[in-house]
């Protein structure tokens, strides 16, 4: 696809308006963007639950979705994410392409407009968020966080971050702590969103086709919210390398059926290393795609796993393996696992699999290229990486991954923390 990125940057923020003729939409999008931080992880959190139900101008979350289906059915999200030790607050709007809706000139200032009130103008009760909301919406928080535990595939990551990333701040939950939220209140977390909207990076993404001139000066007037205190200190704990001299197995037991394997790696190599490329190459082949060792090994070869599978943590330096398991396999599994990973290190495959990985990682970008949403993650991508590639660069350097590279990305992967969820069953029956 051929994509132009054109970057504005005025008072504090930054502009990207990526022009492209393949979408019947525009797609809005805003990032809010700041360290991981045990303070403020819970108040970021609960933010996206609050901000999506009411403004001052829409009173209601009934009336906020009124005002969308009359944008010709807009759709609005708002969200959280972690990604390495940066915590990203999106919000999100796509809307129909005001060229193809006839006497609609003023749509993309409408958008604007209501996309901003939910922004900056939450419905507020004297100085704080409405009470009303707030509860209600903590409430829906904490039951989130504690239904993590029901899902068992997420609940063994979330505990294998803990141990792995012990005293980092990677270990912070995504939806923060519950004793934490339990103290909040709508006045505090009030003052803290006011902190967040002068304090955090801001991107504000435009997809779609549009005039750039117009658009730019309509965002510039929409975001004209006074002045911005970003930090300048941009030391990004990502860039550090823990040296493991010996890893760790950590194993807990519930009444459950399937046994849940996750290993934790540590890759040495971030999104903005020259050997990213073939560290995603690496993660192909080791457990990425059907085609890989993990899962033609593992899972079909010795039919010790429901699933098994590897992924990256790209701003972070981590690597991640997935397995469901039967409990009694749970020894032959890790070893048939560490094989792979070995095999891997010695560069036991062959190109073959190599082309056909970088192929099928290439298919993955230009798929993911193919939605608005798609487009801004993959910029994001060098805003939360401090990086100048753009995902075009990167799909070059895919292409260009040797065996050697991939040999040579892998030497410098370490294995750090072994987490086994299994069951409880029979210990007593002895």
């Amino acid at each position: 696809m051929d994509l132009n990125e054109k970057l504005f940057t005025h008072e504090g923020k930054n502009i990207h308006l990526i022009q492209t003729n393949k979408f019947k939409t525009i797609q809005f999008v805003v990032k809010f963007k700041a360290p991981l931080q045990k303070e403020t992880i819970t108040k970021r959190a609960l933010l996206p639950y609050i901000l999506r139900q009411a403004t001052n101008q829409y009173t209601t979350r009934a009336e906020l979705d009124k005002q969308l289906d009359l944008l010709y059915g807009a759709g609005l999200g708002i969200d959280g994410s972690k990604k390495g030790e940066q915590h990203i607050i999106s919000f999100r709007m796509e809307l129909p392409n005001e060229k193809f809706i006839p006497n609609s000139e003023s749509v993309n200032e409408q958008a604007l407009h209501v996309l901003t009130d939910v922004i900056y103008n939450p419905l507020l009760v004297d100085t704080a968020f409405d009470q009303s909301i707030f509860k209600r919406e903590k409430e829906t928080l904490k039951q989130r966080m504690r239904s993590i535990v029901d899902d068992k595939l997420d609940y063994a990551q979330m505990r294998l971050i803990d141990e792995m990333c012990k005293n980092e701040s990677y270990s912070l939950h995504v939806l923060g702590d519950e004793k934490d939220l339990e103290a909040l209140d709508a006045q505090t977390l009030y003052e803290y969103y006011k902190s967040l909207l002068t304090e955090d990076e801001l991107d504000i993404y435009v997809v779609g086709d549009f005039d750039v001139k117009d658009l730019k000066t309509k965002l510039t007037n929409a975001f004209d919210k006074g002045k911005r205190y970003v930090s300048t200190d941009k030391t990004l704990a990502f860039r550090n390398r823990l040296s493991i001299s010996k890893s760790k197995e950590i194993i807990e037991k519930e009444s459950i059926q399937q046994a849940k394997l996750h290993i934790g790696y540590r890759t040495n190599c971030t999104f903005n290393d020259d050997q990213y490329a073939a560290l995603l190459v690496f993660n192909g082949i080791f457990g990425g795609f059907p085609n890989s060792k993990l899962f033609m090994n593992v899972r079909e070869k010795h039919s010790l796993a429901y699933y098994a599978a590897s992924r990256i943590e790209s701003y972070k330096g981590l690597m991640f393996v997935f397995s469901g398991i039967a409990p009694e396999d749970y020894e032959k599994a890790l070893e048939i696992i560490e094989l792979q990973f070995e095999e891997m290190q010695k560069g036991q495959f062959d190109e073959d699999i190599l082309e056909e990985t970088k192929g099928l990682l290439l298919n993955d970008y230009l798929e993911t290229l193919d939605h608005p949403q798609g487009i801004v993650e993959l910029y994001y991508q060098g805003i939360i990486a401090e990086s100048n590639i753009k995902p075009e660069d990167l799909m070059e350097r895919i292409k260009r991954v040797s065996y050697d590279d991939v040999v040579q990305v892998g030497k410098s992967i370490t294995k750090d923390t072994i987490y086994l969820l299994t069951n409880s069953r029979g210990e007593d029956d002895e």
